[in-house]
């Protein structure tokens, strides 16, 4: 019987807050927070969160995000997709949606932040690193890229 990996992901994260892990000591040695990257002129900062590995809530985030880019308009919004947990499954190279996430990237100027430390989780698990969708920034931890999101402004949607 063969058994998903995605509670144990979800867990992971879960206990990685919980017990208030020194997030940035325990990633920061392979992998640095990038700097928040606000667009000048943008009125309203969102953060999606995707921490879920259903295909439909893929969609949905995807959906919204051109939403609101169609919405105010792109240079008028500032958005990133956070991915972690079983929600990492969006920003693999071989996802579905990887021409959807290029097409988000050039005309909306969407941004896609992958956690490592999911990445970690799932290296060891298929006992290889996946390959990333090019446009996936890594990050050391996703929940924690949602909060320096926040505390700079960014409002958090969890679609």
């Amino acid at each position: 019987m063969r058994r998903s990996i995605y509670p144990f992901l979800a867990a992971l994260c879960l206990c990685v807050f919980a017990v208030g892990v020194p997030l940035r000591s325990f990633a920061a040695s392979t992998v640095q927070m990038p700097p928040i990257e606000n667009k000048p002129f943008a009125k309203h900062h969102i953060v999606l969160q995707l921490s879920d590995r259903d295909p439909f809530k893929q969609t949905l985030v995807l959906n919204v995000a051109k939403n609101l880019a169609n919405y105010y308009g792109p240079d008028n919004v500032d958005i990133e997709i956070v991915a972690f947990g079983p929600g990492l499954k969006l920003l693999l190279a071989d996802n579905v949606n990887k021409g959807r996430i290029a097409n988000l990237v050039a005309s909306d100027d969407i941004r896609f932040s992958a956690c490592n430390n999911t990445l970690h989780a799932f290296t060891k698990k298929l006992g290889y690193k996946p390959k990333l969708n090019p446009h996936a920034v890594v990050v050391p931890a996703g929940a924690a890229r949602i909060i320096d999101l926040e505390q700079h402004g960014y409002t958090l949607i969890k679609p």
